[in-house]
């Protein structure tokens, strides 16, 4: 429906017409639309209270309620007129003359395509329904200055005076959309920058709203690439790559090629739980001790396990993991959550147990939620090594005629290399779970791709790479563990068109109908694969000394930057 609308909008903007908004009633008047608004919702609810109070009199007195008095018949005027207005102003019609009329525009396209309309309906007059075509660059990028209403241009000015905070525009205007728009005008305005270049049009704006991103102006291309087939387990998976870096796409695609070539790669999923970690506080750290006495004691585990199993049907608490630091506990949960990431559910569960130790602890201080015990965007030792998320292992055996004919190197450059570079490379720079060659290249790709949270790409790059010669030193043994891989199907990012059509491409989007979390385990599963093919192929373009050379190919623009600029 949303995508329709785009295109009607877009076609009417490429002819040259203006969009007509349909406006609430109170546009045409001399007064702020807020103060209207302020207005007819104090006159009615006044009016209403008025009337029911003096209801209520009759009813004790005895006086019939049809005898009616001036003020009375004043008061219930002015209750219907500020009902018709604030009708109006919802979208409400109050009479229709035909058939047609009687369903919204709104309804007419929900009625076409089966969905249900979104929070923010936009809509849209009977003169810009022309034949939707495609939507051309301009109007992706236009910033709508040209096109500004009279009534948009009086809420700029609000915006930019501070009257009218910017956040509130979706809920005032009621249509995402143009929030989005008005929002970016002020934003130039008060900053003298230009946004030409952002695009605004084109985008699902309702589909963010109270979820992925507040006060938007716009939003920013990434392309998508494709790497694979990646044989992974016995199935094929093509790989979504959201990146603006040169030869990270071609060359994890080279991997999958000689993984592909050798047989595939196997996977295998160790450990599946999410963390938190509140800090608590007691006046002394043998009282501290002795919560973590209690919290370690298996006889007290089931009754903390039922408490916090009530915060979702998904969440099982899998165990808790005290660490005392002076009078201050510091109690790592981990629990499953099924196809999402988990860190709200996870959260929900901790503070059901926070609120059931306060029982018997009734000194217990909660300082945070979260006491980066957990360790959540950050990287830590925990999770490299009590893991974090999805902790997987993939590995393959590659071939030497493959080695030698797809990524022009040999099995003795590689594994030296890989000793040399991965191993002793990282233990010197002091490397905290960063024993790889660029893991978080496939893996940032991949999230951006597929609609996961980018700043937990932190712990989720965590990566060692092995490698060595087996079959009597002529093929080559390459594995990647990683303990902390965080992602979901559903909930955050995923639930955007874009990143969920790449979740459907890997065949993993949504909750997994059949078995629980079977869906966000594959993906990670992908994910490990992925950094597989990634590693393999750049290990062996450094070994053969073509990494400077591919970059210059690849991650170079041939154009003439002088021309670009003027």
């Amino acid at each position: 429906m949303e995508l329709r609308r785009r295109h009607v909008a877009a076609a009417a903007v490429a002819a040259g017409e203006s969009l007509k908004i349909q406006k609430p009633a109170g546009d045409s008047s001399i007064f702020p639309l807020y103060l209207t608004n302020a207005v007819s919702f104090g006159a009615f609810f006044s009016v209403a209270y008025f009337l029911l109070h003096r209801w209520r009199e009759k009813i004790r007195t005895s006086t019939p309620l049809h005898v009616i008095t001036a003020d009375e018949s004043a008061a219930i005027a002015l209750l219907v007129a500020s009902a018709v207005y604030l009708f109006r102003f919802f979208g409400i019609g109050l009479s229709r003359a035909s058939v047609d009329d009687d369903l919204s525009d709104e309804e007419i396209i929900a009625k076409e395509d089966g969905r249900t309309p979104g929070p923010c309906p936009a809509a849209i007059s009977e003169e810009t329904a022309v034949i939707p075509s495609p939507i051309p660059a301009k109007a992706l990028f236009r910033t709508d200055s040209d096109s500004l209403s009279t009534e948009d241009e009086e809420i700029i000015q609000a915006v930019v005076s501070g009257s009218v905070p910017s956040y509130s525009l979706e809920s005032k205007l009621g249509d995402c959309r143009r929030a989005a728009a008005v929002r970016r005008e002020a934003v130039q305005r008060l900053t003298g920058r230009s946004l030409e270049g952002l695009p605004v049009g084109g985008f699902d704006y309702e589909s963010i709203l109270g979820q992925c991103c507040e006060m938007p102006i716009g939003f920013v291309q990434i392309p998508v690439g494709v790497a694979g087939p990646l044989l992974l387990d016995g199935r094929e998976y093509t790989v979504p790559m959201a990146t603006t870096e040169g030869c990270l796409v071609a060359s994890t695609n080279r991997g999958c090629k000689a993984i592909y070539a050798s047989g595939g790669a196997t996977s295998v999923l160790m450990r599946d739980g999410m963390t938190r970690a509140p800090v608590v506080r007691f006046a002394t750290a043998k009282r501290a001790a002795q919560l973590k006495f209690y919290l370690e004691d298996p006889l007290n585990f089931e009754s903390i396990a039922v408490v916090f199993n009530k915060s979702s049907r998904f969440a099982r608490l899998q165990n808790i993991q005290p660490n005392i630091a002076g009078k201050n506990l510091y109690i790592r949960f981990r629990c499953s959550t099924g196809d999402a990431m988990g860190m709200n559910m996870v959260s929900k569960g901790v503070q059901n147990v926070l609120d059931f130790l306060q029982s018997d602890f009734p000194d217990m201080e909660v300082i945070g939620i979260s006491g980066n015990f957990c360790s959540d965007k950050k990287a830590a030792a925990v999770n490299w090594i009590e893991g974090r998320g999805k902790s997987v292992v993939c590995e393959a055996v590659i071939k030497e005629e493959v080695i030698k004919k797809v990524l022009k190197t040999s099995v003795e450059s590689l594994v030296e290399l890989n000793v040399l570079k991965n191993l002793t490379g990282s233990a010197i720079a002091g490397a905290l779970g960063g024993f790889n060659a660029h893991a978080s290249n496939i893996v940032s790709a991949i999230y951006l791709a597929t609609g996961q949270d980018p700043a937990q790409n932190v712990e989720s790059s965590h990566c060692i790479t092995m490698m060595e010669p087996v079959n009597n030193g002529k093929d080559l043994h390459i594995s990647v563990t990683m303990p902390s891989i965080e992602v979901g199907t559903v909930g955050g990012g995923t639930q955007l068109a874009s990143q969920s059509a790449c979740l459907n491409l890997l065949g993993v989007k949504g909750a997994s109908k059949e078995t629980p979390g079977a869906n966000a385990r594959l993906l990670a599963a992908i994910v490990a694969g992925s950094v597989l093919a990634g590693e393999l192929s750049l290990m062996s373009a450094i070994a053969a000394g073509q990494l400077v050379k591919s970059h210059m190919k690849y991650n170079r623009s041939s154009r003439n930057i002088t021309n670009v600029v003027s």
